[in-house]
């Protein structure tokens, strides 16, 4: 199974979203990131958290939604406002969509103990989800069930 998890900039939320899954993910799934208007470069603050962490911050990049136009996701994931409103591309197919909104800790205004704690909050809460969809029961579940999952688990 592969996820696409999407943002706009796709330099903070998405790529802490691909890190993580990636480290918690079995083998036969990984997840990888995209940008509608990707910048090009990720966040140093981005890589910084996950290396924190203890996650691999190797081979992340910025990149558009086009990257993965002969080989789509299973299921794309949007983690900002601003990416959930926008269609996904048509070669992305039958894959399932679901919004999983983040706040971008990347805002955060104050000083670096503040911005260090909305970027560990952010990951935090990508952790909880990530856990949540890859404790599901795959095998039990109809295309329609998972939808609904995954719908769930944007709310927590």
């Amino acid at each position: 199974m592969r996820v696409l998890f999407m943002c706009t900039a796709n330099s903070c939320r998405s790529i802490l979203s691909e890190a993580m899954f990636n480290h918690l993910a079995p083998a036969g799934m990984t997840a990888v990131s995209a940008g509608s208007f990707p910048k090009g470069q990720v966040l140093p603050r981005s890589l910084t958290t996950l290396q924190q962490a203890g996650i691999a911050t190797d081979d992340l990049s910025s990149k558009g939604n086009e990257a993965f136009e002969d080989n789509p996701p299973d299921i794309v994931i949007t983690v900002c406002d601003k990416a959930a409103g926008e269609a996904c591309p048509v070669y992305f197919g039958p894959a399932l969509k679901a919004h999983w909104g983040l706040e971008d800790p990347s805002e955060t205004v104050g000083d670096e103990q503040r911005v260090d704690a909305a970027f560990r909050a952010t990951l935090a809460r990508i952790e909880l989800r990530c856990r949540a969809f890859l404790a599901l029961p795959f095998g039990a579940l109809d295309r329609e069930q998972l939808q609904r999952e995954l719908l769930r688990i944007g709310t927590l």
